[in-house]
């Protein structure tokens, strides 16, 4: 699976990069004719309708923005389709707000999607649905949509392509500042600055990325964050970028990781599997992020109403491991 941002795919006035557009593609192209899968999340609807709507610079506001998308994102889908058809290769569009991976219907309806896209030999070009999406339901930025994404197709390896080869150990335009080539565990991310933002035509920054790696890796998914003209290598599995190396595995024990995902999104350590979710403020927002964790890690629609309706976490463990056995 891989994600682009924006920055990778425009211009810095706004509008689509047909050239770097087209080496992405070239790319992916020789990854499929090595017969792999690929699922591409795609930023650039946004960026890719300034130019054509006379804006100097992406709008602050939401109406704008969308109105961007709205424009951007026919013209970002046509030409991945035009440059995919140089290889014969068929794309589809597939574009998600945050209930369509947090709510039990839309989830699996997703994943039946891009299943059955994928079985039919077609790429999906996935995004997030901006000219819908509200400050409430959305992403955020893609970085998180793609590891979500991750999770729902049950990817081997997540790659990030950035206009940044790497992560640094500073920032990367500073002096001295040194690629760190492998990350084993979150422990070793201790003390970077990650302040620095995104270009400006996309939401993301380096915080972001690694968020999408460690909700990746989590899931027993690798990780490679690299620059969008190594997208080559990266794909042939030569060495470049930040390898986060997956620390957990696909089909995991959901009791092991249970705990930890509702006190990291809690900020709750004191957390036991007899408290109730009500009696520690519990939020429907929280119940909605941890079920989606959990989804990422196992692969199983939990609902977030379930997490109010147990009597305690630990009857809600008890029907992780029954729902885990059913699936």
């Amino acid at each position: 699976m891989v994600k682009v941002g924006s920055s990778s795919l425009t211009t810095a006035a706004g509008g689509l990069d047909a050239e770097r557009l087209d080496a992405l593609v070239d790319a992916l192209a020789a990854a499929l004719g090595r017969g792999e899968q690929l699922v591409l999340v795609s930023s650039g609807a946004i960026a890719a309708g300034l130019a054509p709507l006379g804006l100097a610079a992406r709008p602050a506001d939401l109406a704008h923005q969308q109105a961007a998308a709205s424009v951007g994102q026919g013209l970002l889908i046509a030409r991945y389709t035009a440059s995919f058809a140089r290889y014969g290769i068929r794309v589809g569009q597939v574009l998600l707000t945050n209930d369509d991976v947090t709510r039990d219907g839309q989830f699996g309806n997703a994943r039946r999607t891009l299943d059955a896209l994928l079985a039919m030999g077609v790429l999906p070009v996935v995004n997030e649905n901006d000219t819908v999406a509200t400050d409430e339901i959305r992403f955020g930025d893609n970085d998180r949509l793609a590891g979500l994404v991750a999770g729902l197709v049950r990817a081997d390896r997540l790659v990030l392509l950035s206009d940044v080869d790497g992560l640094y150990d500073a920032d990367p335009r500073l002096p001295g500042s040194r690629r760190i080539p492998e990350v084993r565990s979150g422990a070793e991310l201790g003390g970077l600055d990650l302040s620095s933002p995104g270009s400006g035509l996309g939401t993301g920054g380096m915080a972001s990325k690694l968020a999408a790696a460690r909700s990746a890796t989590e899931a027993g998914i690798t990780v490679l964050l690299t620059s969008a003209p190594q997208a080559a290598e990266a794909l042939a599995g030569r060495p470049c970028g930040t390898l986060f190396h997956a620390c957990g595995a696909k089909g995991s024990d959901v009791l092991d990781a249970f705990m930890d995902v509702v006190r990291d999104v809690t900020g709750r350590p004191d957390i036991t599997p007899d408290t109730q979710f009500l009696d520690i403020g519990g939020t429907s927002l929280q119940a909605m992020r941890i079920c989606a964790r959990l989804r990422t890690l196992t692969g199983i629609p939990f609902a977030p109403q379930e997490v109010f309706e147990s009597a305690s976490l630990r009857e809600f463990l008890t029907s992780c491991t029954e729902m885990r056995n059913a699936a």
